[in-house]
Protein backbone atom coordinates (compact mmCIF):
# COMPACT_ATOMS: atom_id res chain seq x y z
CA UNK A 1 0.00 0.00 0.00
CA UNK A 2 0.75 3.79 -0.85
CA UNK A 3 2.71 5.70 2.24
CA UNK A 4 0.93 8.49 3.27
CA UNK A 5 3.43 9.38 6.11
CA UNK A 6 4.95 12.76 4.93
CA UNK A 7 8.39 15.41 6.44
CA UNK A 8 7.31 18.68 5.91
CA UNK A 9 9.97 21.03 7.49
CA UNK A 10 11.74 17.89 9.42
CA UNK A 11 7.58 17.60 11.19
CA UNK A 12 6.58 14.12 10.85
CA UNK A 13 3.32 12.94 10.61
CA UNK A 14 1.51 9.66 9.63
CA UNK A 15 -0.84 11.36 6.62
CA UNK A 16 -1.20 14.57 4.81
CA UNK A 17 -4.10 15.53 7.13
CA UNK A 18 -3.76 18.72 9.32
CA UNK A 19 -6.66 20.34 10.82
CA UNK A 20 -6.43 23.58 10.51
CA UNK A 21 -6.35 26.75 12.81
CA UNK A 22 -10.19 26.76 13.60
CA UNK A 23 -12.26 25.95 16.27
CA UNK A 24 -11.89 22.08 15.78
CA UNK A 25 -8.49 22.76 17.47
CA UNK A 26 -9.64 25.35 20.06
CA UNK A 27 -9.25 22.51 23.05
CA UNK A 28 -7.67 19.57 24.02
CA UNK A 29 -10.87 17.49 23.91
CA UNK A 30 -10.91 18.20 20.53
CA UNK A 31 -7.99 17.46 19.12
CA UNK A 32 -7.19 14.53 21.10
CA UNK A 33 -10.73 13.10 19.35
CA UNK A 34 -9.23 14.34 15.79
CA UNK A 35 -5.74 12.35 16.80
CA UNK A 36 -8.18 9.26 17.75
CA UNK A 37 -10.05 9.52 14.87
CA UNK A 38 -6.89 9.64 12.55
CA UNK A 39 -6.05 13.08 11.74
CA UNK A 40 -2.09 13.50 11.16
CA UNK A 41 -1.96 16.74 12.71
CA UNK A 42 -3.72 19.67 13.79
CA UNK A 43 -2.63 23.78 13.77
CA UNK A 44 -3.98 24.99 17.19
CA UNK A 45 -6.54 27.56 17.33
CA UNK A 46 -4.59 31.20 17.32
CA UNK A 47 -3.40 32.29 20.01
CA UNK A 48 -2.46 35.66 21.78
CA UNK A 49 -1.40 38.00 23.91
CA UNK A 50 -4.22 39.86 24.33
CA UNK A 51 -6.68 38.79 27.85
CA UNK A 52 -9.74 40.58 26.52
CA UNK A 53 -10.30 38.90 23.52
CA UNK A 54 -14.57 37.52 23.30
CA UNK A 55 -16.17 36.63 20.70
CA UNK A 56 -20.17 37.40 20.28
CA UNK A 57 -22.71 35.55 22.08
CA UNK A 58 -24.73 35.30 19.18
CA UNK A 59 -24.62 33.76 15.10
CA UNK A 60 -21.12 33.32 14.34
CA UNK A 61 -21.38 31.63 11.07
CA UNK A 62 -23.46 32.66 7.63
CA UNK A 63 -23.74 29.55 5.35
CA UNK A 64 -24.88 29.31 1.35
CA UNK A 65 -26.12 25.80 0.65
CA UNK A 66 -26.11 23.65 -2.76
CA UNK A 67 -29.86 22.97 -4.30
CA UNK A 68 -29.52 19.97 -1.99
CA UNK A 69 -28.93 21.99 1.06
CA UNK A 70 -25.37 20.72 1.12
CA UNK A 71 -23.12 22.81 2.44
CA UNK A 72 -20.87 25.06 0.11
CA UNK A 73 -19.50 27.56 2.00
CA UNK A 74 -19.47 29.27 5.56
CA UNK A 75 -18.52 32.80 6.58
CA UNK A 76 -17.56 33.06 10.46
CA UNK A 77 -17.01 36.27 12.18
CA UNK A 78 -15.77 34.28 14.91
CA UNK A 79 -11.78 35.98 16.39
CA UNK A 80 -8.79 34.39 17.62
CA UNK A 81 -8.92 31.75 20.88
CA UNK A 82 -10.82 33.61 23.71
CA UNK A 83 -8.97 31.02 26.21
CA UNK A 84 -6.76 32.18 28.46
CA UNK A 85 -2.99 31.44 26.96
CA UNK A 86 -1.41 29.92 29.93
CA UNK A 87 -4.42 27.56 29.69
CA UNK A 88 -4.06 26.43 25.57
CA UNK A 89 -0.29 26.41 26.39
CA UNK A 90 -0.61 23.80 28.99
CA UNK A 91 -2.97 21.58 26.86
CA UNK A 92 -0.98 21.62 23.64
CA UNK A 93 1.83 20.24 25.85
CA UNK A 94 -0.22 17.72 27.11
CA UNK A 95 -1.04 16.22 23.70
CA UNK A 96 2.23 17.02 21.93
CA UNK A 97 2.88 14.71 24.99
CA UNK A 98 0.83 12.01 24.37
CA UNK A 99 0.67 11.96 21.17
CA UNK A 100 4.60 12.71 19.61
CA UNK A 101 3.98 10.90 16.09
CA UNK A 102 1.23 13.46 15.21
CA UNK A 103 2.21 17.01 13.92
CA UNK A 104 1.78 19.64 16.62
CA UNK A 105 1.37 23.34 14.86
CA UNK A 106 0.87 26.37 17.35
CA UNK A 107 -0.60 29.88 14.98
CA UNK A 108 0.12 32.94 16.38
CA UNK A 109 -1.39 36.29 16.28
CA UNK A 110 -0.05 39.23 18.55
CA UNK A 111 0.64 42.95 17.27
CA UNK A 112 3.03 43.87 14.96
CA UNK A 113 5.87 44.31 17.74
CA UNK A 114 9.05 42.34 17.72
CA UNK A 115 8.40 43.04 21.82
CA UNK A 116 5.39 40.86 21.66
CA UNK A 117 6.82 37.90 19.21
CA UNK A 118 9.81 37.55 21.66
CA UNK A 119 7.50 37.06 24.60
CA UNK A 120 4.98 34.48 23.46
CA UNK A 121 7.52 32.83 21.26
CA UNK A 122 9.53 31.19 24.14
CA UNK A 123 5.91 30.29 25.92
CA UNK A 124 4.87 28.14 22.65
CA UNK A 125 8.41 26.29 22.03
CA UNK A 126 8.52 25.20 25.49
CA UNK A 127 5.49 23.04 24.89
CA UNK A 128 7.31 20.72 22.89
CA UNK A 129 5.20 21.92 19.81
CA UNK A 130 6.39 21.24 16.15
CA UNK A 131 6.18 24.60 14.64
CA UNK A 132 3.92 28.16 14.46
CA UNK A 133 1.91 29.34 11.68
CA UNK A 134 1.70 32.72 11.40
CA UNK A 135 -1.57 34.04 10.93
CA UNK A 136 -1.98 37.10 9.17
CA UNK A 137 -4.57 35.69 7.26
CA UNK A 138 -8.04 36.87 9.53
CA UNK A 139 -9.68 39.55 7.91
CA UNK A 140 -12.09 40.41 10.51
CA UNK A 141 -12.13 41.67 13.83
CA UNK A 142 -8.51 41.06 14.76
CA UNK A 143 -7.71 42.87 11.27
CA UNK A 144 -9.36 45.76 12.81
CA UNK A 145 -6.83 46.07 15.31
CA UNK A 146 -3.59 46.13 13.06
CA UNK A 147 -3.34 42.17 12.51
CA UNK A 148 -4.05 39.49 10.88
CA UNK A 149 -4.70 40.01 7.27
CA UNK A 150 -3.91 43.78 7.95
CA UNK A 151 0.09 42.40 8.23
CA UNK A 152 -0.41 39.89 5.40
CA UNK A 153 -1.64 42.65 2.97
CA UNK A 154 1.51 44.50 3.69
CA UNK A 155 4.75 42.69 2.38
CA UNK A 156 6.72 44.81 4.03
CA UNK A 157 5.40 43.66 7.34
CA UNK A 158 5.57 40.10 6.23
CA UNK A 159 9.47 39.77 5.97
CA UNK A 160 9.75 42.13 9.00
CA UNK A 161 7.87 39.64 11.44
CA UNK A 162 8.85 36.47 9.83
CA UNK A 163 12.81 37.78 10.45
CA UNK A 164 11.83 38.58 13.99
CA UNK A 165 10.24 34.55 14.73
CA UNK A 166 13.18 33.22 12.61
CA UNK A 167 15.91 35.30 14.83
CA UNK A 168 14.19 34.40 18.30
CA UNK A 169 12.93 30.54 17.58
CA UNK A 170 14.37 27.37 16.73
CA UNK A 171 10.81 26.17 15.39
CA UNK A 172 9.71 25.91 12.05
CA UNK A 173 7.99 29.05 11.05
CA UNK A 174 5.33 28.77 8.41
CA UNK A 175 3.61 31.99 7.33
CA UNK A 176 -0.32 31.35 6.88
CA UNK A 177 -0.91 34.15 3.68
CA UNK A 178 -4.54 35.95 2.93
CA UNK A 179 -6.41 35.35 0.02
CA UNK A 180 -7.53 39.43 0.17
CA UNK A 181 -4.77 40.45 -1.77
CA UNK A 182 -4.62 41.41 -5.86
CA UNK A 183 -1.38 38.88 -6.43
CA UNK A 184 -0.28 36.20 -3.70
CA UNK A 185 3.07 36.20 -5.25
CA UNK A 186 4.38 39.33 -3.21
CA UNK A 187 3.30 38.28 0.09
CA UNK A 188 4.80 34.46 -0.17
CA UNK A 189 8.02 36.31 -1.64
CA UNK A 190 8.18 38.78 1.55
CA UNK A 191 7.89 35.48 3.76
CA UNK A 192 10.74 33.76 2.21
CA UNK A 193 12.62 36.71 2.34
CA UNK A 194 12.17 37.01 5.85
CA UNK A 195 12.96 32.94 6.32
CA UNK A 196 9.83 31.43 6.54
CA UNK A 197 10.20 27.89 6.33
CA UNK A 198 7.26 27.48 4.52
CA UNK A 199 3.76 29.26 3.44
CA UNK A 200 0.25 27.95 4.05
CA UNK A 201 -3.01 28.97 2.36
CA UNK A 202 -5.53 30.47 2.18
CA UNK A 203 -6.94 31.95 4.73
CA UNK A 204 -10.57 32.93 4.73
CA UNK A 205 -12.01 35.15 2.00
CA UNK A 206 -13.99 38.76 3.03
CA UNK A 207 -17.17 38.15 2.58
CA UNK A 208 -20.88 38.94 3.47
CA UNK A 209 -22.81 35.81 2.49
CA UNK A 210 -26.42 37.17 2.40
CA UNK A 211 -28.56 40.03 3.87
CA UNK A 212 -32.04 39.54 5.97
CA UNK A 213 -34.35 40.98 4.16
CA UNK A 214 -36.50 41.11 7.41
CA UNK A 215 -34.22 42.95 9.39
CA UNK A 216 -32.11 44.76 6.65
CA UNK A 217 -28.80 43.05 8.53
CA UNK A 218 -26.24 40.95 7.23
CA UNK A 219 -25.82 37.29 8.40
CA UNK A 220 -24.91 36.08 10.53
CA UNK A 221 -27.11 39.09 12.37
CA UNK A 222 -26.03 39.80 16.29
CA UNK A 223 -29.21 42.36 17.57
CA UNK A 224 -29.62 43.76 13.78
CA UNK A 225 -26.56 44.39 12.93
CA UNK A 226 -23.73 42.20 11.17
CA UNK A 227 -20.33 42.17 9.81
CA UNK A 228 -17.79 41.11 7.05
CA UNK A 229 -16.99 37.64 7.84
CA UNK A 230 -14.28 35.20 6.58
CA UNK A 231 -15.69 32.79 3.91
CA UNK A 232 -13.94 29.32 3.66
CA UNK A 233 -15.39 25.36 2.60
CA UNK A 234 -15.85 23.72 -1.15
CA UNK A 235 -16.44 27.17 -2.99
CA UNK A 236 -13.42 28.39 -2.49
CA UNK A 237 -11.27 25.56 -3.53
CA UNK A 238 -10.58 26.79 -6.99
CA UNK A 239 -9.31 30.14 -5.86
CA UNK A 240 -6.83 28.19 -3.10
CA UNK A 241 -5.54 25.94 -5.81
CA UNK A 242 -5.35 28.92 -8.08
CA UNK A 243 -3.25 30.77 -5.34
CA UNK A 244 -1.17 27.55 -4.49
CA UNK A 245 -0.29 27.01 -8.28
CA UNK A 246 1.16 30.77 -8.63
CA UNK A 247 3.66 30.42 -5.56
CA UNK A 248 4.68 26.96 -6.83
CA UNK A 249 5.27 28.28 -10.38
CA UNK A 250 7.01 31.33 -9.56
CA UNK A 251 10.56 31.29 -9.93
CA UNK A 252 11.08 33.44 -6.80
CA UNK A 253 9.37 31.06 -4.95
CA UNK A 254 9.71 27.43 -6.40
CA UNK A 255 10.75 24.81 -3.86
CA UNK A 256 9.23 27.04 -0.84
CA UNK A 257 7.09 24.33 0.73
CA UNK A 258 3.51 24.80 0.87
CA UNK A 259 0.79 23.79 3.26
CA UNK A 260 -2.67 23.60 1.59
CA UNK A 261 -6.05 25.16 3.13
CA UNK A 262 -9.37 25.58 0.80
CA UNK A 263 -12.35 23.62 0.39
CA UNK A 264 -10.41 20.12 1.41
CA UNK A 265 -13.31 17.85 1.56
CA UNK A 266 -12.41 14.70 0.24
CA UNK A 267 -9.22 12.56 -1.13
CA UNK A 268 -9.52 13.85 -4.70
CA UNK A 269 -9.50 17.27 -3.47
CA UNK A 270 -6.38 16.68 -1.46
CA UNK A 271 -4.94 14.98 -4.32
CA UNK A 272 -5.31 18.17 -6.32
CA UNK A 273 -3.94 20.12 -3.80
CA UNK A 274 -0.35 17.61 -3.27
CA UNK A 275 -0.50 17.68 -7.08
CA UNK A 276 -0.45 21.57 -7.54
CA UNK A 277 2.76 21.73 -4.48
CA UNK A 278 1.58 21.22 -1.10
CA UNK A 279 3.14 18.92 1.30
CA UNK A 280 0.47 18.87 3.47
CA UNK A 281 -3.30 19.84 3.30
CA UNK A 282 -5.57 21.29 6.02
CA UNK A 283 -8.87 20.29 6.49
CA UNK A 284 -11.70 22.58 8.68
CA UNK A 285 -15.47 23.22 7.23
CA UNK A 286 -15.49 19.16 5.95
CA UNK A 287 -14.71 18.58 9.73
CA UNK A 288 -16.80 21.11 11.05
CA UNK A 289 -19.96 19.55 8.59
CA UNK A 290 -19.25 15.75 9.09
CA UNK A 291 -17.32 15.57 12.13
CA UNK A 292 -13.91 14.06 12.73
CA UNK A 293 -14.27 10.45 11.03
CA UNK A 294 -14.01 12.73 7.66
CA UNK A 295 -10.58 11.91 7.30
CA UNK A 296 -11.18 7.84 7.48
CA UNK A 297 -12.40 8.44 3.88
CA UNK A 298 -9.76 10.57 3.13
CA UNK A 299 -6.86 8.19 4.26
CA UNK A 300 -8.09 5.24 2.13
CA UNK A 301 -9.38 6.93 -1.01
CA UNK A 302 -6.45 8.53 -1.39
CA UNK A 303 -4.31 5.46 -0.91
CA UNK A 304 -6.47 3.50 -2.91
CA UNK A 305 -5.98 6.29 -5.94
CA UNK A 306 -2.33 6.11 -4.97
CA UNK A 307 -2.13 2.33 -5.51
CA UNK A 308 -3.66 2.34 -9.00
CA UNK A 309 -1.14 4.95 -10.41
CA UNK A 310 1.64 3.07 -8.79
CA UNK A 311 2.54 6.23 -6.67
CA UNK A 312 4.45 4.69 -3.50
CA UNK A 313 4.72 7.77 -1.14
CA UNK A 314 3.30 11.65 -1.08
CA UNK A 315 6.29 12.72 -2.12
CA UNK A 316 5.72 11.30 -5.34
CA UNK A 317 2.67 13.19 -5.93
CA UNK A 318 4.13 16.35 -4.55
CA UNK A 319 4.10 18.90 -7.39
CA UNK A 320 3.31 16.95 -10.37
CA UNK A 321 0.95 18.74 -11.70
CA UNK A 322 3.14 22.23 -11.73
CA UNK A 323 4.94 22.08 -14.80
CA UNK A 324 1.37 22.18 -16.58
CA UNK A 325 0.57 24.66 -15.32
CA UNK A 326 0.86 27.44 -17.80
CA UNK A 327 0.11 31.28 -19.12
CA UNK A 328 -2.87 31.43 -21.62
CA UNK A 329 -0.74 32.55 -24.30
CA UNK A 330 1.49 29.65 -24.24
CA UNK A 331 -1.70 26.90 -24.90
CA UNK A 332 -1.96 24.91 -28.12
CA UNK A 333 -4.24 26.42 -30.75
CA UNK A 334 -3.77 23.36 -33.23
CA UNK A 335 -5.61 21.43 -30.40
CA UNK A 336 -8.72 20.19 -31.48
CA UNK A 337 -11.39 18.86 -29.83
CA UNK A 338 -15.56 18.21 -30.43
CA UNK A 339 -18.35 17.63 -27.90
CA UNK A 340 -20.03 13.78 -28.15
CA UNK A 341 -23.09 12.77 -26.87
CA UNK A 342 -23.91 9.19 -26.14
CA UNK A 343 -27.37 8.97 -26.93
CA UNK A 344 -27.87 5.61 -24.77
CA UNK A 345 -27.11 7.91 -21.42
CA UNK A 346 -29.23 10.88 -22.42
CA UNK A 347 -32.13 11.43 -20.56
CA UNK A 348 -33.20 13.92 -23.11
CA UNK A 349 -34.06 16.96 -20.47
CA UNK A 350 -32.90 19.27 -23.21
CA UNK A 351 -30.29 21.08 -20.71
CA UNK A 352 -27.42 21.49 -23.32
CA UNK A 353 -29.69 22.70 -26.23
CA UNK A 354 -31.35 25.34 -24.74
CA UNK A 355 -27.79 26.39 -22.90
CA UNK A 356 -25.87 26.16 -26.41
CA UNK A 357 -28.40 27.61 -28.29
CA UNK A 358 -29.39 30.42 -26.03
CA UNK A 359 -25.98 31.20 -24.45
CA UNK A 360 -23.46 29.65 -26.78
CA UNK A 361 -22.35 28.56 -30.54
CA UNK A 362 -25.68 27.14 -31.90
CA UNK A 363 -23.92 23.97 -32.08
CA UNK A 364 -26.40 21.29 -31.20
CA UNK A 365 -29.88 20.28 -33.07
CA UNK A 366 -32.47 19.23 -31.68
CA UNK A 367 -35.16 17.02 -33.55
CA UNK A 368 -38.49 16.79 -32.99
CA UNK A 369 -38.86 13.25 -30.61
CA UNK A 370 -35.64 15.11 -28.87
CA UNK A 371 -32.57 13.45 -29.70
CA UNK A 372 -29.57 16.02 -29.38
CA UNK A 373 -26.89 16.15 -31.81
CA UNK A 374 -23.72 17.72 -31.87
CA UNK A 375 -23.10 20.25 -35.18
CA UNK A 376 -19.95 19.84 -35.36
CA UNK A 377 -19.24 22.79 -38.09
CA UNK A 378 -20.31 24.98 -35.34
CA UNK A 379 -18.65 23.54 -32.42
CA UNK A 380 -16.20 25.64 -30.81
CA UNK A 381 -15.32 22.48 -28.34
CA UNK A 382 -16.22 25.25 -25.53
CA UNK A 383 -17.14 22.66 -23.07
CA UNK A 384 -20.01 24.05 -21.83
CA UNK A 385 -22.31 21.06 -22.91
CA UNK A 386 -20.50 18.87 -20.64
CA UNK A 387 -21.05 21.27 -17.78
CA UNK A 388 -24.53 21.71 -17.66
CA UNK A 389 -25.17 18.28 -18.11
CA UNK A 390 -26.92 16.30 -15.38
CA UNK A 391 -26.14 12.81 -16.60
CA UNK A 392 -21.74 12.17 -15.99
CA UNK A 393 -19.93 11.03 -18.59
CA UNK A 394 -23.04 11.21 -20.93
CA UNK A 395 -21.22 14.47 -22.99
CA UNK A 396 -17.52 14.27 -23.11
CA UNK A 397 -15.08 15.90 -25.36
CA UNK A 398 -13.06 14.12 -28.34
CA UNK A 399 -9.70 14.56 -29.43
CA UNK A 400 -9.22 15.09 -33.49
CA UNK A 401 -5.75 15.38 -34.51
CA UNK A 402 -5.19 18.07 -37.27
CA UNK A 403 -5.11 16.45 -40.81
CA UNK A 404 -7.27 13.55 -39.50
CA UNK A 405 -11.04 12.59 -40.98
CA UNK A 406 -14.01 13.21 -38.60
CA UNK A 407 -15.88 9.68 -39.20
CA UNK A 408 -19.14 11.48 -38.14
CA UNK A 409 -18.66 14.48 -40.96
CA UNK A 410 -16.24 12.76 -43.30
CA UNK A 411 -14.39 16.02 -43.40
CA UNK A 412 -10.56 16.59 -42.45
CA UNK A 413 -10.13 18.68 -39.34
CA UNK A 414 -8.33 21.79 -39.61
CA UNK A 415 -6.91 23.50 -36.41
CA UNK A 416 -7.90 27.06 -36.15
CA UNK A 417 -4.13 28.41 -36.49
CA UNK A 418 -2.08 26.35 -39.44
CA UNK A 419 0.98 27.83 -38.39
CA UNK A 420 1.14 28.18 -34.85
CA UNK A 421 4.76 29.52 -35.04
CA UNK A 422 3.74 32.79 -36.52
CA UNK A 423 0.24 33.52 -34.73
CA UNK A 424 0.36 36.42 -32.61
CA UNK A 425 -1.20 34.61 -29.93
CA UNK A 426 2.28 33.19 -29.86
CA UNK A 427 4.61 34.97 -27.21
CA UNK A 428 7.73 33.48 -29.85
CA UNK A 429 5.97 35.22 -32.50
CA UNK A 430 5.72 38.02 -30.64
CA UNK A 431 8.83 38.42 -29.41
CA UNK A 432 10.27 37.92 -33.32
CA UNK A 433 7.97 40.75 -34.91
Amino acid sequence: MADLSTNFLGIKSPNPFWLASAPPTDKEYNVVRAFKAGWGGVVWKTLGEDPHVVNVNGPRYGAIYGADRRLLGLNNIELITDRPLEVNLREIKAVKRAWPDRAMIVSLMVPCEEAAWKRILPLVEDTGADGIELNFGCPHGMSERGMGSAVGQVPEYIEMVARWCKANTRMPVIVKLTPNITDIRYPARAAKAGGADAVSLINTISSITSVNLDTMSPEPSIDGKGSHGGYCGPAVKPIALNMVAEIARDPETAGLPISGIGGVTTWRDAAEFLALGCGTVQVCTAAMTYGFKVVEEMKSGLSQWMDEKGHRSIDEVVGRAVPNVTDWQYLNLNYVTKARIDQDACIKCGRCYAACEDTSHQAISMSEDRVFEVIDEECVACNLCVNVCPVENCITMEVLEPGTIDTRTGKVVEPDYANWTTHPNNPGACAAE
